[in-house]
């Protein structure tokens, strides 16, 4: 608020009233104040600091968590750490900062984070980022120590730390960073090899990524529940709140923005305002993910009729994606090129839409990479990792992603689809304004792959099926 040049009696600061202070200092008990740190997560960062210290022998390392960005003037949009910064720690701590100083064998780490305001300091009510009044009860340095296995200062003692810390390297969210860090540039080469580590997931990372898919799972069957009720009137934000509900009790929240298109907005490949209606004679795509209370998310597609049966013509662009969405899983396992999976899919994309007669030149030229005719139905890429970030690893070189090799350990999504836009004049009119997609969420393994969203059916009678009766039954 504004301090006015002639202060009100009435309106005092209570920052600056003796009684008031002294009051507030007095007949306070101590309130729970147990880091919220998931089970298991200390092991795993610490193991992944390891990973990242052997990759940057003699390297200081400095990783800044960010703070939650301003909605408007003091309300912000909700916080989530810096993804590698928490891969790197546990800690989901606002404003914290990772440094990790090179030593004989490795590396020392200390996590800095913002002193909580307690009673007896005028911050505890006057201090609405860090006062116990004002955000419940705060761990202080020693509650987040014992949770994460790690030394743990106040942010007030970094910036004399840092003097003797080397031409340190940097990555997180350094625009965002606290002042006591300074003015630190990211480095492209740290921000690298994070990804590239991160491309392989350990079995804490993959059991949390399973538990991610079977909450969405869930999700999922929420959402068919409430179809009657959207298509009475709620519309796609009736069933995109349905799910962000669900996703916020069972999680941390979704994943990224929650897609629900009916109709012609099917085809419309990041649908996120959800503001139409939900047609009964049209297909309704849901792209859904939940996200656990330790950020690794899920990635989930399915295209359902709203009605509850496919029309011919539904069905028909239905039956082409899922082929190839079959072409490609088939085509995930270690050893194999991570562009193999993209290549089968699209080959059969391709052939069915030259059966269909919507192609203007033959398949081969097509496939070319000098055509490419069949991608004006299938713009976007149709697969990618999935970890911590929904599209994750995006830092990582072309050579470990596209033109790398998958391995076991790692977590991928292969999602096909098909995206006839109702004025798209190239698509028979009986076939404009349908969008199916279909994705999964897929673990390469040692001899193969297993996929971690098989609960949901991928064929048009089963999804019927499901519809009627929407339960978990992984197989």
């Amino acid at each position: 608020m504004p301090r006015p040049r002639n202060p009100d009696p009435r309106l005092p600061r209570l920052a600056e009233v003796p009684g008031f202070v002294d009051y507030m200092g007095t007949g306070w008990g101590t309130p729970d104040r147990t880091a919220p740190v998931e089970p298991g997560v200390a092991a795993a960062a610490a193991a992944h600091r390891e990973r990242l210290s052997t990759a940057l022998p003699g390297h200081a390392i400095v990783v800044a968590t960010g703070r939650a960005p301003v909605r408007a003037n003091d309300s912000y949009y909700g916080f989530r750490p810096d993804s590698n910064f928490f891969w790197l720690t546990g800690c989901d701590a606002e404003d914290a900062v990772l440094v990790m100083q090179p030593v004989a064998g490795g590396h020392d780490a200390t996590v800095y984070i913002p002193a909580p305001a307690y009673p007896g300091e005028v911050g505890f009510f006057a201090d609405a980022a860090h006062g116990e009044l004002w955000v419940g009860s705060a761990p202080g340095m020693p509650e987040w120590s014992a949770a994460l296995g790690l030394t743990v200062k106040p942010l007030s003692a970094l910036e004399a730390d840092l003097r003797s810390v080397k031409d340190p390297i940097a990555a997180g969210q350094l625009a965002s960073a606290p002042a006591e860090l300074g003015v630190r540039h990211p480095s492209r080469e740290l921000g690298r090899i994070l990804a590239e580590l991160r491309m392989v997931k350990d079995q804490w990372e993959i059991d949390e990524l399973r538990r991610a898919v079977d909450a969405s799972v869930e999700g999922f069957a929420s959402v068919i529940k409430e179809i009657p009720t959207a298509i009475a009137g709620g519309g796609e934000r009736w069933l995109q709140g349905t799910f962000d509900r669900h996703a916020r009790t069972y999680g941390n929240g979704p994943g990224y923005s929650t897609i629900v298109g009916s109709g012609k907005h099917a085809p419309t490949l990041h649908w996120v305002r959800c503001d139409g209606p939900v047609l009964e004679q049209e297909l309704l795509l849901l792209d859904m993910g939940v996200e656990t209370r330790a950020f690794y998310t899920a990635d989930v597609t399915r295209t359902f009729p709203a009605s509850g049966t496919f029309s011919p013509e539904q069905r028909l662009v239905h039956d082409l994606v899922e082929k190839s969405h079959r072409a490609g899983l088939a085509a995930v396992r270690p050893g194999r090129s991570f562009s193999d999976f993209h290549a089968a899919s699209m080959e059969v994309i391709a052939n069915g839409l030259h059966d269909w007669g919507l192609l203007p030149v033959s398949v081969d030229e097509a496939l070319s990479p000098t055509g490419q005719q069949h991608r004006r139905y299938l713009v976007c890429g149709i697969g990618h990792h999935l970890g911590l970030d929904v599209h994750d690893c995006a830092q990582s070189s072309y050579e470990s992603y596209q033109g790398g090799m998958m391995t076991p350990g790692m977590v991928l999504t292969v999602e096909p689809g098909l995206y006839f836009h109702a004025f798209d004049e190239t698509v028979p009119p009986e076939l404009r304004g349908i969008g199916a997609r279909i994705e999964d969420d897929i673990l390469v393994t040692a001899d193969g792959s297993d996929v971690l969203s098989d609960a949901l059916p991928l064929d048009a009678t089963g999804l019927e099926q499901w519809m009627r009766n929407p339960k978990i039954s992984r197989s």
